[in-house]
């Protein structure tokens, strides 16, 4: 079964939406890594029609530009790109796709395949949904010591919650936190009473 790794920049009040206009003054070699490292061994990545737009405006002309980030966009050209949008798409950036009938029923065959790893960097429509089908196995989450106090947040208001249990953590130089989360399937499953949780609590207040 492949892995599906999600990464986002956020902030601290959980904003996720527009990390260009708040992101770039953290950036440093450290996030340049752990970017890195959030796309391991995927040779398939998973965008919403947004971020996709985004990566497809720039990284082809880096690629072609032949600087210093030139083999990182080689990369993403070179990988399988699924991009899941309403609308009818046209492709100019290599080994693009759209995808095709329901998002957690195609990314649920595509988990079940062979192949490397599936990746999404940003995508918040997309790893919301994958999130509350239970398909995501890891969310990186780069969180920036900064409030936009305006923006789409990562998590909307569900009637649901999402347990999670934390697999890594490092801070940056910058302040940045990056943290790895993977399901935690005990709490989803119950685990523990509120009566155990009422002893772990302090009292009087």
């Amino acid at each position: 079964m492949r892995k599906i790794t999600a990464g986002l920049f956020i902030s601290l009040d959980g904003v996720v939406e527009a990390p260009d206009q708040w992101h770039f003054p953290y950036f440093n070699d450290e996030m340049g890594a752990a970017v890195g490292a959030t796309f391991g061994t995927a040779d398939t990545m998973l965008f919403g029609r947004t971020t996709y737009d985004s990566f497809a405006g720039a990284w082809p002309e880096r690629e072609a530009a032949g600087g210093e980030d030139a083999g990182f966009a080689k990369q993403l050209g070179d990988v399988r790109k699924i991009v899941a949008s309403r609308q009818k798409l046209a492709f100019t950036w290599r080994n693009s796709e759209q995808l095709e009938g329901d998002l957690v029923e195609t990314v649920t065959a595509l988990k079940n395949e062979e192949g490397g790893d599936i990746a999404l960097s940003g995508s918040v429509s997309v790893v919301r949904q994958l999130l509350a089908a239970g398909l995501l196995d890891e969310l990186h989450l780069l969180v920036h010591p900064i409030a936009v106090r305006k923006g789409m947040r990562l998590f909307d208001e569900s009637d649901s919650s999402i347990p999670l249990k934390l697999i890594s953590s490092q801070t940056f130089e910058t302040g940045v936190v990056n943290l790895v989360y993977g399901p935690d399937d005990a709490a989803a499953a119950g685990g523990g009473t509120y009566d155990e949780a009422k002893g772990h609590l302090p009292q009087g207040e």
